[in-house]
């Protein structure tokens, strides 16, 4: 694999994640267009272009940057030794950036205001039980893939996330870049910036639980 520079790293991060984030906040705002207030088909119509983009982007950018677009999963293979602290940092720094620019493309496309903060309320311990379980199964299905079959990643990822969206009580944020930027959006893929801090926590949580989970699960030497 050729060595990319850590300019071209961040970069791939900051557009990875601005492109997953136009991706969920426009086709949230399409399909809620075009629904005709179906909530069932505008989250259809949200789901798939999101894992479908999973595949595009983490295919794209998995060879330069490791294609992480989350803060939770830059936590893991910080943990794992395979990032430095320091690194880290400028990753999560250009995904949150990257989330929010992305928003703001997804407003301008569909000629909304620019600046926004959304009013829609997701709370409560089910949400939050909710993402701790879709950041867990997205830790395990990053890390046992790439353990046994590393070239499936993108596509499960994106399998994982169009189920995850459909089986969790939360619609599976997993992924504090992607909770921050949606707390700017009041559409429908947003939340309300006071329920941000505990999904962010839940999601870390989950991460850090897959991680000792797939130590032990995937390891060599597991018994």
């Amino acid at each position: 694999m050729p060595a990319y520079s850590k300019a071209q790293m961040l970069g791939a991060e900051f557009v990875g994640t601005a492109l997953l984030l136009a991706t969920v906040v426009g086709s949230g705002i399409m399909g809620e267009a075009l629904a005709g207030g179906n909530t069932a088909i505008a989250l259809l119509g949200n789901t798939i272009p999101t894992g479908a983009i999973l595949v595009v982007l983490i295919t794209l950018f998995g060879p330069i940057s490791g294609a992480h677009f989350n803060p939770a999963v830059t936590l893991v293979f910080r943990l794992r030794g395979e990032i430095d602290t320091g690194d880290s940092f400028l990753f999560v720094i250009s995904q949150v950036i990257g989330g929010i620019f992305g928003v703001w493309v997804a407003h301008l496309m569909f000629d909304l205001d620019l600046f926004q903060l959304s009013e829609k309320v997701r709370a409560g311990p089910d949400q939050w039980l909710a993402e701790m379980v879709a950041t867990f199964g997205l830790v395990t299905t990053i890390l046992g893939t790439l353990r046994f079959k590393p070239d499936f990643v993108p596509s499960a990822v994106g399998l994982y996330i169009t189920a995850a969206y459909w089986f969790t009580a939360s619609t599976s944020f997993a992924n504090p870049a992607v909770t921050i930027a949606r707390s700017l959006s009041d559409t429908f893929a947003g939340i309300m910036p006071a329920n941000m801090p505990l999904f962010i926590v839940s999601q870390i949580a989950g991460s850090i639980a897959a991680f000792l989970y797939c130590n032990w699960q995937f390891g060599k030497n597991a018994e």
